[in-house]
């Protein structure tokens, strides 16, 4: 059966109410069966859409948008906080009843800069680091892997990246690395490439770590985000592949649009992506 963009509006709309709503409609969205069917993902946040915020904001539209999964980038654990800094932010964040799963995009142009993301991360209790390590640096990163069993999730950064341009650009240069070293898959970035973000999920299923999740209003360098659901990108699609692949990681929304007033295009996206989750 094929729907269409206002069938996943309609179906989101109990949930998308439910995000911005009293709790008597919470209550109503909890005990709508379909409801399960979005559980089948794991929706988060890359923290980047709340770069102009504080973390106690990014924490209450967490709550308020009932996302229960964050990757934190450093304007909102700062990589200079200290041991104890840390433990008193992530605490905040995990008291909140949100999974801090990664911190991230961290990116490495010296073995001190590998040194410190680990560190780092240590530090922040979290298993995985979305990062950018450059292509000489991957043996140390791996080193590193090994010592602090933590993985890393290499971002792709699409039309202008030198680094990592495409997921396959990430894959072929870590495929023969410790399997702990994988890829961040930003289907944005995938798309403006001229690339396939269905196409690269499944090819690279094995090695797919996290992903952030978006739309884009084209297939090219010049093309930009826009709310998920009114882009080119095939979301029902992409959320199908991952349910093939049986992904168990974190699908995380990156809205870099409205940066200033992000919070209504990010509600859209998350209640359009949910509300495709209740009809694939």
């Amino acid at each position: 059966m094929k729907y269409t963009r206002n069938d996943f509006l309609k179906t989101a709309g109990l949930g998308l109410a439910a995000s911005l709503a009293p709790v008597s409609i919470k209550n109503l969205a909890a005990q709508t069966p379909v409801k399960s069917k979005t559980d089948r993902l794991k929706l988060g946040l890359a923290s980047y859409t709340l770069h102009k915020f504080s973390l106690d904001e990014t924490i209450k539209i967490l709550q308020r948008l009932e996302l229960k999964e964050v990757s934190l980038k450093e304007m909102h654990l700062p990589m200079s906080a200290t041991p104890a800094e840390l433990k008193e932010m992530t605490d905040k964040v995990r008291n909140a009843g949100i999974n801090l799963y990664g911190v991230g995009v961290i990116y490495m142009k010296s073995e001190q800069e590998v040194d410190r993301a680990f560190a780092y991360a240590k530090n922040a209790g979290v298993k995985m680091i979305v990062g950018v390590p450059n292509h000489e640096l991957l043996p140390y990163t791996e080193k590193k892997v090994k010592e602090y069993d933590i993985r890393i999730a290499i971002h792709n950064h699409g039309p202008g990246d030198k680094v990592y341009p495409s997921p396959e650009t990430v894959y072929e240069k870590i495929k023969n690395l410790d399997k702990r070293i994988g890829l961040c898959i930003d289907i944005g970035h995938t798309q403006r490439i001229g690339l396939d973000p269905i196409k690269d999920t499944l090819r690279f299923a094995d090695r797919l770590y996290d992903v952030h999740i978006k739309d884009v209003t084209g297939n090219t360098e010049k093309d930009t985000p826009t709310e998920i659901g009114r882009g080119v990108i095939d979301i029902p699609g992409f959320l199908k592949a991952l349910l093939k692949i049986k992904y168990t990681g974190s699908v995380s929304m990156e809205y870099e649009k409205n940066a200033d007033d992000p919070v209504p295009g990010l509600a859209e996206s998350v209640g359009y992506t949910r509300g495709v989750m209740r009809l694939i």
